[in-house]
């Protein structure tokens, strides 16, 4: 299978040359994969006054925001298909409008259900625009350009994540025209109307030449595998572990392997399933994606725990919850423009050195918060944000790029999938059980309690990813 890029008529005997994403076209494609990351956290500081305007318990406030990410984790492998089979542009501008009509429901939803139905669709919108953009990355640069894309990729997937949440607290605050919360939704609209009128201008159409149709059995076992793990982790705690939570959990191993099974007899019949098993054979695939899911969890796990720390326990509001991540926001950003640099000169190793430094930074932010509760805020965690985000600029966009380093261009779609489905379902599963951890310790420990003992087991989750990191290969293809 090989890439075919659609792009203008050229005059009879003219060379006609493959179009190349130029500087407005990366931008916008990584606008379209900033927008579903900032909306996985942005509802984070927003969920306290969700709750309190539509009357929503706890498990239902779980659900605003696992419905969104189980969705998406679902779809994503299966968007990036659809992309291959339909082209990936129309893909992109098809999943960026529904994603725009799915965030004005969520903004105007008269209830809780409303908004959880809202926030699913908003999900399945996600998963059809962002498996394009890495697939119009890998189908429309090589080279240094490649390289210098992957790395932006990366910078942007990680300070959406931050960015996400300071953005969602500082809407709730302003109260814009009366909105209150509605704001963090309603304000992608105009975003993604700037979004399109770019895409339809400067995003060239790519596609294969000869797509494979679509896996049903291999979609279905995946949607099985994820749900059966995802939905009992997020909603047990709050629904008292009810016995279907179990039930669920006990079918996750039977799902994933009939998943298993099913796309290994396809890859041996020299079909295209959705996930290729013989794809991880690819060695710097195969341990960039172990890396990747503790990564994930921690990252995610903490950004929730936090929220929720300093918005109920420490009493600060939600401009003051969203600042007191800037200092990670802004290191992070730095360092990640330095990222390519430094990769250029040290290879990987500059990963492990990141996840050294994140750690140093949790002990910090531990340490402010065993010393200063109830007043953490910006300045107590300042200097540990500060480290542990130069860390993690140090990690994440140099894993992505390992990730997809050495995958065939034919199966550029597929590998892109795998990954941000890894990513995606693992910043799931930090905030199912980080987040579950958290909140069940809280009536025995205290907040303070809960929220360091919190942070250790996510210290021991960044040891592990320092030393995944050592078996990455040297250089990056």
């Amino acid at each position: 299978m090989t890439e075919t890029i659609t792009s203008r008529p050229v005059r009879t005997g003219a060379p006609e040359a493959p179009p190349a994403l130029r500087g407005l076209g990366l931008f916008t494609v990584l606008l379209g994969a900033a927008l579903p990351l900032v909306d996985f956290f942005i509802v984070n500081v927003a969920l306290p006054t969700i709750g309190a305007d539509l009357s929503a318990d706890e498990a239902v406030l779980e659900l605003v925001v696992a419905g969104y990410g189980v969705a998406y984790a679902v779809l994503l492998v299966l968007g990036g298909r659809l992309g291959d089979l339909f082209g990936r542009r129309r893909l992109f501008l098809g999943g960026m409008a529904a994603f725009g009509l799915t965030s004005l429901a969520c903004g105007l939803a008269p209830d809780a259900w409303t908004l959880v139905a809202a926030r699913v669709a908003q999900g399945a919108s996600a998963a059809a625009m962002l498996p394009q953009v890495l697939a119009t990355i890998q189908a429309t640069t090589t080279g240094p350009r490649r390289a210098k894309a992957m790395s932006l990729y990366g910078a942007t997937a990680g300070l959406s994540m931050v960015a996400g949440q300071i953005l969602g607290g500082v809407l709730v605050a302003a109260d814009i025209a009366g909105t209150g919360w509605r704001s963090v939704f309603l304000v992608n609209v105009p975003v993604v109307l700037v979004g399109l009128f770019l895409a339809a201008r400067a995003v060239p159409e790519t596609r294969s030449a000869h797509p494979e149709p679509v896996d049903v059995p291999g979609t279905f076992l995946l949607a099985a595998s994820i749900l059966t793990l995802l939905v009992p982790l997020t909603e047990g705690r709050a629904a008292g572990w009810p016995l279907w939570t179990w039930l669920s959990l006990a079918a996750f191993p039977f799902a994933a392997a009939a998943f298993y099974a099913v796309e290994r007899r396809a890859d041996r019949a020299g079909r295209t399933p959705l996930v290729p098993p013989s794809l991880f054979a690819i060695v710097s695939l195969r341990r960039g994606l172990l890396l990747i899911v503790p990564f994930s969890i921690g990252f995610s796990g903490f950004m929730f725990v936090i929220a929720v720390a300093l918005q109920q326990g420490a009493g600060l509001g939600p401009v003051a919850a969203g600042l007191a991540l800037a200092p990670l926001a802004v290191v992070f950003f730095l360092f990640s423009l330095a990222g390519p640099r430094l990769v250029a000169r040290y290879g990987t190793r500059v990963v492990p050195v990141g996840a050294a430094l994140q750690g140093v930074g949790l002990v910090l932010m531990t340490l402010a918060a065993w010393r200063s509760w109830p007043d953490l805020g910006l300045v107590e965690l300042l200097p540990g944000a500060a480290v542990a985000g130069a860390g993690q600029a140090l990690q994440l966009p140099v894993v992505l790029r390992v990730v997809l380093s050495e995958v065939p261009a034919v199966r550029a779609g597929v590998g892109g999938g795998v990954m941000v489905t890894t990513q995606q379902a693992s910043l799931a599963l930090g905030v199912a059980t980080l987040g579950t951890l958290f909140l069940s310790l809280i009536p025995g420990m205290g907040m303070r309690d809960a929220l360091v003992t919190t942070l250790l087991v996510q210290l021991a989750g960044v040891a592990l990813t320092g030393l995944l990191s050592l078996r990455l290969p040297r250089t990056i293809a």
